[in-house]
């Protein structure tokens, strides 16, 4: 108050000294104004004068600078306010598992849940490490390989030397009480007694066949030996995730599909559900590159024997078409056969699955890309091309993506349908991390949202 006070009476002096001298000077610059007084005696009004010229000048810069301060800090303050807001709502976007805490790191062996990988040395184990490697929560903490224990993972497989990887071990000297969940990539046949000897807290992917055929008699039927953990098959859920997540979800164990049946079973299980297509009759040609014949050295899979050909193998008695026939058996309720013939190309992965069926009476081809369209339209994986359009192996390779559309054939009453996967992605190991996904409740994508690498 004081201050403000000060500043008036100081104005009150400017404007008497003005009054004073105003006859005398008609000019309006201080400096003659100041003249004037001077010769008039009015040394104190001049000292007053331009006294209080310099103190309000300097009192109003100093106001303007403390204006400029406060809108500044405002302006500053605001700012961090929306910073927040804007933290705040795009961490309300991110959706964490109810069940767990993570912590992400880059390091596979600091990552919040520890994976086992059984039969790391083959395509399958290999095709998972590289998927973990972009996986937030997932980190690799026992690899076995009997045959190359002892031996570091980039020694087997030289792409993965990038990696902080353990030594591959046997299996018979793995700690599992170290891991939370494990991938296995055994061969068919040697899964059973070891998944049977697990801890029952573990949650598992077999990779293999051992598992995927409920019916005992069937599986010593096709593979030609006597089921080895018949208990322990009753509480297997089988796993191929767009149709059976909800089961999957709950599942301790899942049976991976194998490769020829996701790329069958995808396109056809909606249309047989559908009642759009008939039972019978069902013809499958399909083709798949030489890694589904997996790492080991076989004549049959040398390049001189498969560069520049095709050839059939497994006809009628591939092992694959009992799991065909057990997924679409389920869909409708009686007994399914297909007729199915599997080929060998010269190419190192990709797999196409040619479909013939018979459409229901009154069905039209339309009607079979529009029920596949509906079925499919929310699901990340699964693509349904537009009308006209070839699904290519080149445009899936490396991803876990399915593509497939509809084509009228030309005897009426016909279609066919054209699906292609990568084998080792979605027909192996990308299928089975999507199906850990969903058994430890995180998002199914995580660590699969690579897109197909072309060319």
């Amino acid at each position: 108050m004081q201050f403000w006070k000060s500043i008036s009476s100081s104005y009150s002096n400017l404007v008497l000294t003005f009054d004073c001298c105003r006859n005398q000077s008609r000019m309006s610059s201080l400096s003659t104004l100041s003249s004037v007084c001077l010769e008039q005696g009015c040394w104190s009004k001049v000292f007053v004068l331009k006294f209080t010229t310099f103190f309000v000048f300097a009192v109003s810069i100093l106001i303007m600078q403390m204006c400029v301060h406060f809108l500044l800090r405002l302006i500053f303050s605001v700012s961090q306010k929306g910073e927040r807001k804007i933290r705040v709502v795009a961490d309300k976007r991110v959706k964490r598992p109810s069940s767990m805490s993570f912590r992400v790191s880059a390091n596979s062996s600091e990552k919040d849940i520890r994976i086992g990988l059984l039969g790391a040395s083959g395509y399958t184990g290999a095709e998972i490490v590289r998927l973990l490697a972009n996986h937030p929560h997932f980190g690799v903490t026992l690899m076995t390989a009997d045959r190359k224990a002892g031996q570091s993972m980039d020694s087997v497989f030289p792409h993965l030397r990038a990696q902080k990887l353990p030594r591959l071990i046997s299996v018979k000297d793995a700690d599992f009480s170290t891991v939370d969940a494990v991938f296995c990539c055994l061969p068919h046949g040697t899964t059973q007694e070891i998944i049977k000897g697990l801890p029952t807290a573990l949650k598992i992917v077999d990779l293999s066949a051992d598992f995927r055929l409920r019916d005992i008699s069937e599986y010593e039927e096709w593979y030609g030996q006597p089921h080895k953990a018949v208990e322990l098959q009753k509480e297997v859920v089988y796993g191929l995730t767009e149709l059976l997540r909800d089961d999957i979800r709950k599942a301790r164990l899942v049976a991976n599909p194998g490769c020829y049946p996701t790329s069958v079973q995808l396109p056809l299980v909606p249309l047989l559900k559908a009642n759009l297509i008939k039972h019978e009759n069902i013809i499958i040609d399909a083709k798949s590159g030489v890694s589904g014949a997996g790492r080991g050295a076989k004549e049959a899979n040398l390049y001189s024997e498969i560069a520049e050909g095709i050839s059939s193998y497994g006809v009628t008695r591939h092992r694959h078409v009992p799991e065909i026939e057990q997924g679409l058996s389920d869909v409708t309720q009686s007994k399914v056969t297909v007729s199915f013939t599997p080929h060998l190309m010269p190419m190192i992965r990709g797999m196409q699955s040619t479909i013939y069926v018979e459409m229901a009476p009154g069905v039209r081809t339309e009607d079979l890309h529009q029920q596949l369209k509906s079925s499919y339209e929310d699901e990340e994986f699964v693509k349904v091309l537009e009308e006209g359009v070839v699904p290519r192996t080149h445009n899936v390779r490396g991803s876990n993506y399915c593509f497939m559309n509809v084509f009228p054939d030309r005897i009426p009453g016909r279609a066919i349908i054209i699906s292609v996967i990568d084998n080792l992605v979605k027909g192996a190991s990308g299928q089975a991390l999507q199906n850990l996904n969903i058994m430890l409740g995180l998002p199914e994508t995580t660590g699969l949202l690579h897109q197909p690498l072309f060319p």
